[in-house]
């Protein structure tokens, strides 16, 4: 079993920005993450499954709605907090920071704020302390970048409303015991609503054969005349901004994310450059692979600055959802580079699980695609800044 090594790097002081709390909750995050998930994050990558062993532990380092306020469960910490928890665990993997930002921002997020009291009491401490699991439909087969075409809807029937449709792409979902699932109501109106493990007509088959996110589990959530109670119903929000809300705290979750997994891969080819000796001296000597080290540690630490702002305006409550999709687009861009330019520095050894680099780099080609594309958020950019709408 391969010891993680991992040393962090801090080439602007960052660290000087950060209470000591948040050092605190960073450490601890850090610390698990190198004894309970980098011993066997590989072999549950090669064997395309989740280690559901780890929930408990994920609880406990508050990675569950750090958030959300005490009184439901929750850690009642602040953004940078969150952001800062999701880096240490993507530096770990991908798939398990997924599986902890759908249960914070894509499942406890909407329910403390749209659902009712009733609901915040029943579902966030049973979810914030990993005995319960939810997942986020949003996404259908043929509506992905464009969810206001989806087509899941319910019909009123009374007491409770009949669900039918179908989600995909969701992760969590082959395990999840409870989905906060956005469908159109019978005036066409997009509305949230709890669907629970067990009602009658919902199943969540697996989807396989993934090269990406193998660690993580991802699923389809299909709804066949299901009865759901219309206490289970988001009160309130209407339309996308509900759903909408939600991606903005997970896209902010992977902005912080994706800055662990370049921090991985380049401490691992730094320490490789030190180690590996080619013609009479180590590689890192050699101009070409000094270049690629200095251009890595050059685009984290703009990264670091970047979400450590973000962070700042979201505890302020000022953060733009232009803003939000400009740190997620720009960090796993420069995260993906940096896993590529960090596979060639290891050679052939690189495509092999002895080092983290291909699995991160495999993963991080979903990352760029899901909580809204590369493209997609060039485009939120370039609405924001000239006032066009170019999606159509």
């Amino acid at each position: 079993m391969a010891k993680d090594r991992y040393q962090a790097h801090d080439y602007y002081l960052m660290d000087e920005l950060l209470t000591d709390e948040h050092k605190l909750i960073r450490d601890a995050a850090r610390e698990w993450v190198k004894r309970d998930v980098s011993p066997i994050i590989e072999e549950y990558a090669q064997k395309a499954e989740f280690p559901t062993q780890i929930i408990k532990g994920l609880s406990e380092i508050g990675a569950f709605g750090p958030y959300i306020p005490v009184e439901y469960g929750g850690g009642g910490l602040d953004q940078i907090s969150y952001g800062l928890i999701m880096q240490e665990i993507e530096r770990g993997d991908s798939g398990v920071r997924s599986t902890a930002s759908v249960q914070s921002s894509l499942v406890m997020y909407p329910i403390y704020t749209f659902g009712t009291e009733e609901q915040r009491k029943k579902y966030l401490p049973k979810l914030a302390s990993g005995e319960w699991m939810g997942c986020f439909g949003l996404t259908e087969p043929d509506h992905g970048s464009n969810p206001s075409g989806m087509v899941t809807n319910y019909k009123d029937a009374g007491d409770h409303v009949i669900l039918n449709g179908a989600k995909m792409w969701i992760s969590n979902a082959p395990f999840a015991d409870v989905a906060v699932v956005w469908a159109k109501d019978d005036n066409g109106d997009i509305r949230g609503l709890v669907v629970e493990r067990g009602m009658e007509g919902f199943s969540t088959p697996e989807t396989h054969g993934k090269w990406s996110l193998r660690a993580s589990a991802t699923g389809e959530l299909v709804f066949d005349n299901v009865k759901v109670p219309k206490e289970n119903i988001f009160p309130t929000v209407k339309g996308l901004k509900g759903p909408l809300s939600c991606l903005n705290s997970a896209r902010y979750g992977i902005a912080w994310g994706a800055i662990g997994a370049a921090l991985d891969c380049y401490d691992t080819v730094l320490r490789y450059s030190q180690e590996r000796k080619q013609f009479g001296r180590p590689i890192g000597g050699f101009q070409l692979q000094q270049k690629k080290l200095a251009e890595m540690i050059t685009e984290i630490t703009k990264a670091q600055l970047l979400t450590w702002r973000l962070g700042v305006l979201k505890n302020e409550n000022r953060a733009t959802p232009a803003q939000i999709s400009m740190a997620k687009r720009n960090n796993v861009n420069m995260a993906i580079q940096i896993a590529r330019e960090a596979r060639q520095i290891l050679g052939g050894m690189g495509i092999t699980g002895e080092y983290p680099i291909m699995r991160h780099m495999m993963n991080l080609e979903s990352v760029i695609t899901y909580e809204g594309t590369h493209d997609i958020h060039l485009l939120i950019t370039g609405m924001d800044i000239t006032g066009f709408n170019a999606f159509t």
